[in-house]
């Protein structure tokens, strides 16, 4: 009996999903916990790539159960595209995916807010995914969200119709240029909601303390990653939801006791979508090159991500929030061929050294300061076994562990699920 979390370490797009469906094997139940459909899960495997926005990435496995639990927010279209996106390989949704009754749904003007509302910040945007996600939070915190249980009740369209003409007032309110069809969007939502409803709803905070007595494993899957936690990230640069363990108990009704390891996921340099502060951030050719080997794009959004070194003062900061009991290092073939190494270990602002990560992180005066260590030239991505790695690249693993004080139990050297090398 045993919940164990599966948490990114640092701004998302750790490579989450990969490792999901590489431990899939060992539980009973996968189940989601927070975000939306901006989260992007990438697995690959038998010469096919996919990405998932709201389904757990277990779902490939026969002998799992996919929950997406309360703390998710729904998109009822783009869900309907992602399972018709699944139909080619032969999977039963109605035994192996359950939707939380408590889970919230996105309405198409969530996403026309979400994007009136960016517009409107001009210049001082926070690089929405234009999801809807934010919009469908603050209406589940203003207590006026729609959830899943509600379409099975009388009388739900009348209250989406309220909430919906509310959206239109709040986005005139905001006086920007944008161009919608309300009609055309809302047909897409209601044939979407229709096809949802072929996805069992449960009770899903009952659903796992039943699974628990009965001795089931749970592996809690988040979403993005630490650094974009509403109350731990660099604000105000960060999601709308907690993406730290604490969220696996709020979005699963999760007992903080049931719950056993946290594996903390992150990749041996560091990335990240979108706006927001990034203290070692890249604008040189090493920068580039992580990029160009490293794929680094997007997989909800297709944009393009900013690199940089490792930040240690951001890791260490992100393992102590979260509890971490074992680290997974992600991309590590992507460094092959840098002569030098850099980890931050420190940011230096105004004079000062700064050795914790501090309330904020948004000045341009804070500058990383780095430790070099030797690189690899070898390219470690066909490796399948910790003795055939490079020495080098054995030392960076161990100083890793050696700062972090937290084991790395797991190392990816590709994409591909056969690429992961468990120690």
């Amino acid at each position: 009996m045993k919940v164990d979390l599966l948490l990114g370490l640092q701004w998302g797009d750790e490579g989450k999903g990969k490792i999901v469906d590489v431990l899939t094997k060992n539980y009973d139940i996968i189940a989601r916990f927070q975000g939306g459909p901006n989260a992007g899960h990438t697995l690959e495997f038998d010469g096919i790539k996919h990405v998932l926005h709201t389904i757990p990435s277990g779902i490939f496995h026969k002998n799992s159960i996919n929950l997406i639990g309360n703390g998710v927010v729904i998109d009822p279209v783009i869900f309907q595209k992602e399972i018709k996106k699944l139909e080619p390989f032969d999977i039963d949704f109605k035994s192996k995916l359950f939707v939380s009754r408590k889970a919230h749904l996105i309405l198409p003007t969530h996403r026309l807010l979400d994007a009136a509302s960016e517009l409107s910040k001009g210049k001082s945007k926070i690089g929405s995914t234009l999801k809807g996600i934010g919009p469908t939070y603050m209406d589940k915190t203003g207590r006026n969200g729609i959830r899943v249980g509600d379409i099975e009740l009388e009388g739900w369209l009348d209250k989406y119709r309220k909430l919906a003409n509310k959206h239109e007032q709040l986005i005139k309110n905001l006086d920007v240029d944008l161009q919608y069809n309300l009609n055309e969007l809302e047909n897409d939502f209601f044939k979407a909601i229709e096809k949802l409803k072929n996805i069992p709803f449960i009770d899903s905070e009952n659903f796992i303390f039943n699974e628990l007595d009965k001795n089931k494993s749970i592996l809690a899957e988040g979403a993005q990653g630490s650094l974009l936690d509403i109350d731990f990230g660099t604000y105000p640069f960060v999601t709308s939801s907690n993406t730290t363990a604490a969220g696996a108990c709020t979005g699963l009704g999760v007992p903080p006791n049931k719950i056993k390891d946290v594996f903390g996921i992150f990749k041996a340099y560091t990335t990240r979508v979108g706006s927001g502060p990034f203290p070692t951030e890249l604008f040189d050719k090493d920068g580039e090159r992580m990029a160009k080997v490293g794929n680094e794009f997007g997989a909800t959004t297709g944009r393009p991500r900013r690199c940089g070194w490792l930040d240690l003062v951001a890791l260490k900061y992100a393992v102590k929030v979260n509890g971490v009991t074992s680290l997974m290092m992600m991309k590590g073939d992507v460094l092959s061929g840098f002569k030098k190494i850099k980890v931050c270990t420190e940011y230096e602002h105004n004079g000062k050294i700064l050795k914790q990560f501090p309330f904020s992180v948004n000045d341009i005066a804070l500058k990383p300061k780095y430790t070099e260590l030797n690189g690899w030239k070898e390219d470690i991505s066909k490796i399948n076994n910790e003795a055939s790695l490079p020495k080098t690249f054995l030392d960076y693993v161990k100083y890793l562990e050696k700062e972090l004080n937290v084991p790395i139990s797991i190392i990816s050297v590709g994409p591909d699920r056969t690429q992961t090398i468990i120690r």
